[in-house]
């Protein structure tokens, strides 16, 4: 007699969501660090002409490349997704002068948002800083355009898998056992679609298996995620987005032929209490 296996649902995580408009506060960041609030949206976070200049920095900058690992888009910097960490900090020292074109002489948003978490955080003990090796060191973040054609311009994923398999030459690996942070800055957004979704769950090692993405977190079928609920973050050109990176999300599909969705983006996490780490 054969039993049919009986596929378990997955499990509801319940959303912290936070939404405000203007400036964006050290403990607020923390709280997203520390994996109190699931998920924080900034509206006009950062100057709209600083925005303009970064979209027009990326659209010329030579660095621009087509992203070629199975995950369909346009960037500038480097990504240690499916690199071992000589290949992914060789490309960071490579890509630095390209990182650094986005901002021109323009007061350069992320850093400013780095520099102040970083000074926070020394008073509390902790010390923030990029991740290294003896290959090189981290850029302070990547520039994207996602461009999946379906019905996400980016599929549905969770961010915490690759880390988990990033191997033990990468210093921010132990990220992966507290909370990953993703940190978008978006200085261009198209007029409708393109937002971002998050799903009430964030899948256990069992999980990424029954999906196939136990290395990648990459990319939760639509039929897995139908019964959860989601949030979706209606985004502008000039919003901060940060989210636990654990819980499964995805970007909705670009719509029109007006301006790109441009987003800077970056990871941190506590690789020990005393140390959080930063990377792309």
């Amino acid at each position: 007699m054969v039993t049919a296996r009986v596929s378990q649902a997955p499990a509801i995580s319940p959303l912290v969501i936070r939404e405000q408009t203007g400036s964006i506060s050290t403990a607020e960041i923390i709280s997203v660090l520390k994996g109190e609030t699931t998920g924080l949206h900034i509206r006009r976070g950062f100057s709209i002409e600083v925005a303009e200049e970064i979209a027009a920095n990326f659209t010329r900058n030579p660095g621009l490349k087509e992203r070629k690992d199975g995950v369909p888009g346009q960037y500038v910097g480097a990504s240690h997704y499916k690199k071992d960490a000589a290949s992914y900090f060789a490309e960071a020292e490579n890509a630095r002068p390209f990182v650094d074109a986005l901002f021109g002489n323009l007061v350069d948003p992320v850093r400013g948002l780095f520099d102040a978490l970083r000074r926070e955080l020394h008073k509390q003990g902790i010390e923030l800083r990029l991740a290294n090796s003896k290959y090189g060191q981290a850029n302070i973040c990547r520039a994207i355009c996602w461009s999946g054609t379906g019905t996400y311009a980016l599929e549905p994923h969770d961010d915490v898998a690759q880390v988990l398999c990033a191997g033990e030459e990468y210093d921010f690996a132990a990220a992966a056992k507290n909370t990953v942070v993703a940190l978008n800055f978006y200085p261009s957004m198209p007029e409708e679609g393109g937002d971002l979704r998050i799903w009430s769950h964030k899948p256990t090692a069992t999980d990424r298996k029954s999906q196939g993405v136990e290395t990648t977190g990459y990319p939760y079928s639509a039929a897995y995620l139908d019964a959860i609920p989601s949030h979706e973050f209606k985004l502008q050109a000039g919003d901060i987005a940060l989210i636990d990176g654990g819980f499964v999300h995805g970007v909705t599909r670009q719509l029109g032929n007006g301006e790109r969705r441009l987003l800077l983006n970056c990871f941190f996490g506590f690789a020990r209490p005393n140390l959080v780490l930063w990377w792309t």
